[in-house]
């Protein structure tokens, strides 16, 4: 199971398929990083590298007692960028 650890050391999974230009997709509530399957698998096979994660609370990244506030959620993505070294990365949210 690939994760990354954040500043405050919240374990986050995520999914990597495929090389290339990077595509981030990034879930709502209440769902998961397995509901970008299709997604992931239609830019990899195209020549995409394409990650999904699970946003801290949900699936399966770890479910601290903080931080759920907007501030988190973009260092949790700033995290998962710098980590995975994603450069002229393109971020698809739901």
């Amino acid at each position: 199971m690939a994760t990354i650890k954040t500043q405050d050391g919240t374990q986050i999974y995520y999914k990597d398929c495929g090389a290339g230009k990077p595509v981030l997709f990034s879930h709502g509530w209440p769902l998961d990083a397995d509901m970008w399957d299709s997604q992931l698998n239609y830019l990899a096979e195209r020549g995409f590298r394409a990650i999904a994660f699970d946003r801290r609370g949900f699936g399966r990244s770890d479910q601290p007692w903080t931080g759920y506030d907007y501030d988190t959620f973009a260092s949790d993505i700033n995290d998962l960028i710098t980590t995975l070294d994603l450069q002229d990365v393109t971020l698809v949210g739901f």
